[in-house]
């Protein structure tokens, strides 16, 4: 279907994927000002069932689920020993206790499951419904009001963080959940492909859309959207080797509990970290990418840049990095190496885009 929409498709995490289908820019600007469809299947998603089945997430994630009620859902993380990041993850409670699901990067998904598994006393039920789950993320201001006519559940209405289930475009059993990683509003639509559900539930977004203009939008939007808001990509700003407070996720810590490396955090968070992820703007002209340096002003290399791009919406050089902590504060000048200049940035505080 994307194919025979014009996309242009790439490898990604080992599944062909849409980039674009027209312009990145384009696609960017109709997420920000109306609607835009993602097809984000290749997303992990686990079901945990049991009595332990809280007992086990609280041990492997940073954050705290046991305030999770039925129909809420949470952001969060899985450090490993060292106090780096296993990966960055949704959880969801289905219902309190017993049953959650948890979304993972496509990219980690068996990494994931044997690290959870390992700390699994065989107490709890684990599923990996990741090859027979579908989703969809219908983002942007209009996203929701495009699509209440397709359900009887009120998603209209939905609290960030929380989710529905029911009947959507005809399909049983979709859950319907307000997040995102656009920061532009609307809901991710998680559903079982059982023969033809995938093609008659975005036929249908599609065809609700029409005359409000919705797009099919790529990764490469999905990108320049979440980069804007300052969102953590796994593998470019948050890896195995950073730990949370390093990345700014202090606030999905939650020292209340113990957890796979909580003493280690607790003592980093104690002492201060040496390095710290920004955000900054260029002031020179220039766009940063991953992987280039990030220099003082007397040239001393202090960090690298971890995501970067041409803001859409900003019109100028964006980017995330680690710099040395004496460098992270807000309005300090940093240079970044691009195409063998040293330009300027300033260090911003995150998001972007308010």
């Amino acid at each position: 279907m994307h194919q025979a929409l014009g996309a242009k498709m790439a490898e990604f995490a080992g599944y062909n994927m849409p980039i674009s289908y027209s312009g990145i820019n384009d696609e960017h600007h109709a997420v920000r000002n109306n609607a835009g469809v993602f097809d984000v299947s290749h997303m992990g998603e686990f079901v945990l069932k049991g009595d332990q089945a809280l007992a086990l997430i609280q041990k492997v994630s940073s954050n705290d689920a046991s305030t999770l009620e039925n129909g809420q859902a949470q952001y969060s993380c899985m450090p490993n020993e060292n106090g780096g990041i296993v990966d960055d993850l949704l959880i969801y409670c289905i219902e309190k206790n017993k049953v959650y699901m948890l979304v993972v990067n496509a990219s980690n998904i068996e990494k994931d499951w044997e690290w959870i598994q390992q700390f699994n006393q065989g107490n709890v039920e684990m599923h990996n419904i990741s090859g027979k789950t579908c989703l969809l993320a219908v983002q942007g201001p209009n996203a929701c009001k495009i699509l209440q006519p397709l359900t009887d559940m009120n998603i209209i209405d939905l609290k960030y963080y929380t989710f529905v289930k029911g009947v959507f475009a005809g399909v049983e059993n979709v859950l319907v959940s307000a997040t995102g990683y656009t920061g532009a509003g609307g809901v991710e639509i998680y559903f079982e492909d059982k023969g033809d559900d995938a093609v008659k539930i975005w036929n249908a977004i599609f065809e609700a859309g029409k005359e409000a203009g919705i797009k099919p939008v790529g990764l490469g939007a999905r990108d320049t959207l979440r980069l804007e808001k300052g969102f953590c990509l796994y593998g470019n700003d948050i890896d195995d080797y950073t730990t949370p407070l390093e990345a700014g996720l202090g606030w999905i810590t939650k020292f209340t509990k113990e957890f796979s490396s909580s003493e280690y955090l607790q003592k980093q968070k104690a002492s201060g970290v040496e390095k710290k992820l920004v955000g900054f703007e260029m002031i020179d002209r220039g766009i940063p990418r991953h992987d280039y340096f990030i220099r003082d002003e007397e040239g001393n290399m202090i960090g690298k840049v971890t995501s970067g791009t041409q803001s859409p919406t900003l019109n100028k050089g964006i980017g995330m990095g680690y710099v040395l902590s004496e460098h992270a504060k807000v309005g300090s000048h940093i240079y970044v190496d691009i195409r063998d200049k040293q330009l300027k940035a300033v260090v911003v505080k995150l998001p972007f885009v308010k």
